[in-house]
């Protein structure tokens, strides 16, 4: 049934109040933004290499954070200068989200940075795990008409999986009310879409997942950072956690200045399933989501769970 405008408006504006109480913080309406953990970069266009330029250590904590950047010696990591091994590594950021690789800080690449995202990383333990795959041809009567299309989905290392196809969940005590739908709906769209089915544990059950909302340093090694960096992350399996973060304003349905839950549900699942990130970007593994951007399962996200799962 779909939902009046003000009732809609209520909804949201009950579940920022809700969420507020989790965060034990006051909080604002979503019109009022706070200033993103990522602004720093657009004070960074034009630099490249041979600069020595305020702020320049925030863009390599950025690339490492996201698996970009690993220097050897802290001290290079923590200072000031571009040097080869930012340029290298932005290049190779480029290259993934299909911007011309000039391993300089441009308005292009800026707009991509700014974008709130998934905690996860994009390359694990110096992996790249977002290379293109050549589909099967499908083929129909003459070789002239075959289709060949390219995948970007991933996997992370070891191609971690699950053991069982039946995988209950469940919701941290914290969890506002108002969110567990949105997140049920999504494992539904993922049953209907794979081999795998869901259903919410029992009361006296362990479930296989568990949803929770968290701020900042919450004890899983992957902190938050407040209003507008990274949103979300899940681990892969059979870890089986996924954390929203409780600092971002959420909503039921798309609100402009709220990120939809059921969306980064869908994307964090994934995750839960075993997929990494896709470079695809109406995959719902691309590792961005703008606030009240929605999205679906794509082919490129069902087809990595056939490969992961040889089915």
């Amino acid at each position: 049934m779909a939902l009046k405008p003000l009732h809609c408006f209520s909804l949201v504006f009950h579940l920022f109040v809700t969420l507020s109480s989790v965060a034990n913080a006051k909080r604002q309406m979503p019109s009022d933004q706070k200033p993103s953990p990522f602004d720093f970069i657009k004070h960074l266009e034009g630099c490249h290499k041979g600069n020595k330029t305020k702020d320049i250590h925030h863009l390599k904590h950025y690339l490492h954070q996201f698996g970009y950047l690993d220097y050897p010696n802290q001290i290079h990591a923590n200072n000031n200068d571009f040097d080869d091994l930012l340029e290298s590594a932005l290049k190779e950021y480029q290259r993934y989200y299909n911007i011309n690789p000039t391993g300089a800080v441009d308005a292009e690449t800026i707009a991509k940075m700014v974008i709130p995202r998934c905690g996860n990383r994009d390359i694990v333990h110096g992996t790249n795990t977002m290379l293109p795959r050549p589909n099967k041809k499908e083929n129909s009567n003459s070789s002239t008409n075959s289709i060949h299309t390219v995948s970007q989905y991933s996997f992370f290392p070891g191609n971690l999986r699950w053991s069982k196809t039946h995988l209950t969940y469940g919701f941290s005590p914290n969890t506002p009310t108002a969110t567990i739908d949105p997140v049920i709906r999504a494992f539904a769209k993922w049953d209907s879409a794979t081999h795998f089915t869901f259903s919410r544990a029992q009361n006296n059950q362990r479930p296989d997942l568990i949803i929770g909302f968290h701020r900042r340093d919450h004890g899983d090694g992957s902190p938050f950072d407040g209003p507008g960096g990274t949103i979300a992350h899940a681990f892969a399996p059979s870890d089986g956690r996924f954390h929203y973060d409780s600092d971002e304003a959420w909503s039921m349905s798309p609100v402009g200045n709220a990120f939809h839950l059921e969306t980064v549900a869908l994307h964090e699942i994934g995750h839960l399933l075993g997929l990494g990130h896709s470079s695809v970007a109406d995959a719902i593994m691309y590792p961005s989501i703008s606030r009240g951007a929605t999205k679906n399962l794509h082919a490129d996200d069902i087809q990595g769970i056939k490969a992961l799962y040889n089915v």
